[in-house]
């Protein structure tokens, strides 16, 4: 599904934890930024109606978190997942990254670079280890985890970052 633009280098991972502060980072987008919608918890309907919300005040293309199908029924710019079909996709390891490339993403969300309020405990890759695996990647690789803008101008092999406390009031 081609996105209504080149995809950018900057994400808003949206989160239940933004809460109602959700549409206030959308607003502190900048123009063109992208946005991969998940609140997975919501029942559909729920979710449907913060999608369309999200989509209305969004700066660039929106992703919607699950299946192709679903993405193009909802008027997303595309998927985000590990499946075929989708536009973006995630990855913790080089397995993942060879997997997303195979199932035809244009994007990798390469993550948790530094340790994230998201996955608290998680083992971080490092700025050195993400380098790494993004240089192995044959498709634009986004960090995400902990990142701000601060610290992804100290990345190498990052074609932009993510996150979702970074565009929050919090930040």
């Amino acid at each position: 599904m081609p996105a209504r633009q080149p995809l950018p280098r900057l994400w808003l991972m949206t989160d239940e934890r933004l809460g109602d502060g959700l549409l206030d980072a959308v607003a502190r987008l900048p123009a063109g930024a992208g946005i991969v919608f998940r609140h997975y918890s919501l029942a559909e309907p729920e979710r449907r109606a913060l999608f369309e919300r999200v989509r209305g005040s969004a700066p660039g293309p929106v992703m919607l978190a699950g299946p192709a199908a679903l993405a193009s029924a909802w008027g997303a710019d595309g998927s985000h997942g590990r499946h075929d079909g989708a536009t973006t996709a995630p990855a913790h390891d080089l397995a993942q990254i060879r997997a997303a490339e195979a199932a035809g993403a244009a994007l990798i969300f390469l993550s948790p670079v530094f340790p994230t309020r998201s996955h608290p405990g998680a083992h971080a890759l490092g700025a050195e280890r993400f380098a790494a695996l993004a240089g192995q990647a044959t498709l634009p690789v986004i960090a995400l985890g902990g990142m701000n803008a601060a610290r992804a101008k100290t990345l190498s092999g990052a074609y932009g970052w993510a996150g979702i406390d970074a565009w929050s009031e919090k930040a």
